[in-house]
């Protein structure tokens, strides 16, 4: 029996070229924007986690505390320069006299840069803000979070994955509030979604000082970090 094709008519493209081409601009001047600011930062480690946490939370005050252990090692304290676990990181940073920078997201609601920077970016974008998190830092920490926190986590870990960054450390602090994301990355590696040496791409601790010395034991030698230089003003540094 031979099946009747319907005469199909395809929608057209959603944006004009013009439109395609402002938008592409605008891109580019939010990461020329980036660079600009966070060019001699120094190598940093980046700390993901929720911006709702206050500071009398426990997660809040570890944060703190870790960020400052990571910063001692003279490493600039990373973060996505908002409020809560961003704000903890940025200012256990500062509280021991290490170096803090923030690439804020600009929102409606909730998100504003915290007190504790050093250097800081608005950017308009997430994407472009999730590339700069990533080209300038050699460690990652994942704090309790929510969407926006697990959306970077796994996209670190998938650069990781496919060989598109370096093999840098990821550390996820917290087990009882990570319990049910363990479980689906092992139903995961059951299901062959992934491979079982996957797991090894990352650390689940809830012990602060394994997590500073796996950071520090996967970084400062593996990729020769040395003590900086003084810099020359003439250079803008």
């Amino acid at each position: 029996m031979a099946i009747k094709k319907t005469q199909i008519q395809s929608l057209e493209g959603p944006q004009s070229r013009l439109k395609e081409l402002w938008f592409t601009v605008k891109v580019a001047y939010q990461f020329i924007k980036g660079f600009r600011v966070l060019h001699f930062v120094g190598p940093c480690i980046t700390i993901f986690g929720s911006a709702r946490f206050k500071e009398d939370h426990e997660y809040y005050k570890a944060t703190v505390r870790i960020a400052g252990k990571i910063a001692e090692a003279g490493f600039t304290i990373m973060t996505g320069g908002g409020p809560g676990i961003m704000e903890a990181a940025n200012r256990g940073a500062r509280e021991v006299g290490g170096k803090s920078v923030g690439c804020n997201i600009q929102l409606p609601f909730e998100q504003h840069e915290n007190p504790y920077l050093d250097r800081f970016v608005n950017i308009k974008y997430f994407f472009v803000r999730k590339v700069l998190l990533l080209k300038y830092s050699y460690g990652f920490v994942c704090m309790p979070g929510g969407f926006g926190t697990i959306d970077e986590l796994f996209e670190t870990i998938t650069l990781v994955q496919t060989n598109m960054i370096l093999k840098y450390p990821v550390v996820i602090y917290g087990t009882a509030y990570h319990t049910k994301l363990i479980e689906y990355i092992e139903d995961m590696k059951k299901a062959g979604t992934i491979s079982a040496e996957d797991t090894n791409l990352f650390l689940i601790t809830d012990n602060e000082d394994e997590l500073v010395d796996y950071i520090l034991k996967h970084t400062i030698k593996p990729f020769g970090l040395k003590l900086a230089k003084n810099k020359s003003w003439w250079l803008g540094e």
